[in-house]
């Protein structure tokens, strides 16, 4: 009997989409089918790939309003903002095509008489990508179009929530002429990926999800001795100094802290604010946040949609009135929100003054619409609180001190630094995180490192005797 995998939409709570999963007999024609195409795709020149890339992203952004519709049903993202998604994917996928050359060039030796030297870098063969929901599209493409382009040939599990992200990503590629093997995805029980990940057919495994998810995996690969990378999850913080432009930074913090409903790994979390312009942020950071409309996300009007499912809702409302509990001030009246109640995905904003770093809401990753704000006496202050977390995505510093500002963040424990900006992936800039929040790279020319590996070619001449 065949298992069905299905994808409650946090919209109205209907069935969006209905899919088989996976059966033993698909999965090992899958990973064969990968096996067996690696090795051709592999030699085919550079610049083929490169074209067959682009073709891909040409097909999938011509689905435009199509992708954003979908993306908006199986995730809840507002259907204004949908469309962003697939300007992302293009931004990234293109400039990884840019770097291929630079990223995969064989790295040449200093002059030795008698002998040629050089660091070539090879595919590792099938790459395993495990994709989730919030950013479905972006979170895939960082390895998926590097990978390709690599040599690898890829084989995508994406979330359940949003299967037919793979689907598109296959049919894109399927217009653009890859062929057969090349890419393809699977839909998957948890058991079913561990099992893949287990099979020694897998040579890599990209992973971006939660850190309880990427201990899982973890132990999934244990004992293949192949690379294993993780993009896991954030409590992302920003300061705000004395001498920061004020209405810049209440704009770019609180949408870094409130898009996509809170759902991301490099959202603002952490809000510290130096005491001499407490006073004059607080104020405008809870008038831009009543400012945003809590609606059905396939309303145009709508500005803040529902979360993924409503017990994500209920674990931040549980963060917020623990917090409260403990003597945080709430600052947005959830009961002016009619569509929020307990066991509904739709979830009013909220921000929470006088907390502390002994309250889960400070420390503990949300996910969600809810940002907590802390005074700070000084800059050291605000470095050590940035620091005292688990977790090590980005931190951002608001400051019209360049120079004071990239002191600071030389100071802070975490893989992007931001100043006067926050939750933005640039895909020239390496994507990485330390703690908890992962290991290995993505992005960038040094992002093709984590998907090739070395291999050394040491050629001594023999002269021919006269």
């Amino acid at each position: 009997m065949s298992r069905i995998q299905k994808t409650v939409s946090p919209v109205d709570g209907s069935v969006f989409v209905e899919r088989p999963l996976a059966d033993d007999a698909l999965i090992d024609a899958t990973l064969e089918r990968a096996r067996r195409a690696q090795s051709d795709w592999q030699r085919r020149p550079l610049a083929e790939r490169k074209q067959l890339a682009s073709a891909f992203v040409d097909a999938f952004v011509a689905q435009r309003d199509a992708i954003a519709e979908e993306l908006t049903w199986q995730m809840g993202r507002p259907i204004r903002f949908a469309a962003g998604e697939v300007a992302g994917l293009e931004e990234r996928a293109r400039t990884m095509i840019e770097l291929a050359d630079e990223g995969l060039a064989p790295i040449r030796t200093r002059d030795k008489p008698g002998f040629d030297r050089w660091i070539q870098r090879e595919p590792h063969g099938v790459v395993f990508v495990i994709a989730p929901w919030n950013y479905p599209y972006l979170t895939a493409v960082n390895t998926v179009v590097p990978a390709l382009l690599a040599g690898n040939t890829v084989i995508l599990k994406h979330s359940a929530q949003t299967p037919l992200c793979a689907e598109r990503f296959a049919q894109a590629f399927g217009e653009a002429g890859l062929p057969e093997g090349v890419f393809q995805y699977l839909h998957l029980s948890h058991a079913d990926a561990e099992r893949i990940i287990a099979d020694p057919r897998i040579d890599l495994l990209a992973f971006t999800g939660s850190v309880e998810g990427g201990h899982a995996v973890e132990q999934a690969a244990a004992g293949r001795f192949i690379g294993v990378g993780l993009e896991l999850g954030g409590k992302d913080p920003a300061y705000v100094r004395a001498d920061a432009d004020i209405d810049q930074a209440v704009e770019t913090v609180m949408d870094g802290a409130f898009f996509n409903s809170g759902q991301s790994c490099c959202g603002i979390e952490r809000i510290y604010l130096h005491r001499d312009i407490y006073d004059d942020f607080v104020p405008r950071a809870v008038e831009w946040v009543r400012q945003l409309r809590l609606g059905r996300p396939n309303d145009t009007e709508t500005t803040l949609g529902p979360v993924v499912r409503a017990s994500a809702a209920d674990f931040v409302r549980d963060q917020a009135a623990e917090a409260i509990a403990q003597g945080a001030t709430p600052m947005i009246d959830a009961t002016t929100y009619p569509l929020d109640r307990r066991g509904s995905p739709y979830l009013a904003p909220q921000v929470l003054l006088d907390v502390d770093h002994s309250m889960r809401v400070m420390t503990e990753e949300s996910f969600g619409p809810i940002v907590g704000i802390q005074r700070v006496e000084s800059d050291e202050e605000a470095v050590a609180l940035m620091n005292d977390s688990r977790y090590g995505l980005t931190g951002a510093i608001f400051t019209r001190d360049y120079d004071r500002g990239v002191a600071l963040g030389q100071q802070l424990d975490v893989g992007t630094f931001f100043v006067n900006r926050c939750d933005y992936l640039d895909p020239e800039l390496a994507w990485v995180g330390v703690k908890d929040s992962g290991r290995g790279c993505t992005l960038s020319v040094i992002g093709y490192e984590q998907l090739t590996r070395p291999k050394s070619f040491h050629i001594k001449h023999i002269e021919e005797a006269s």
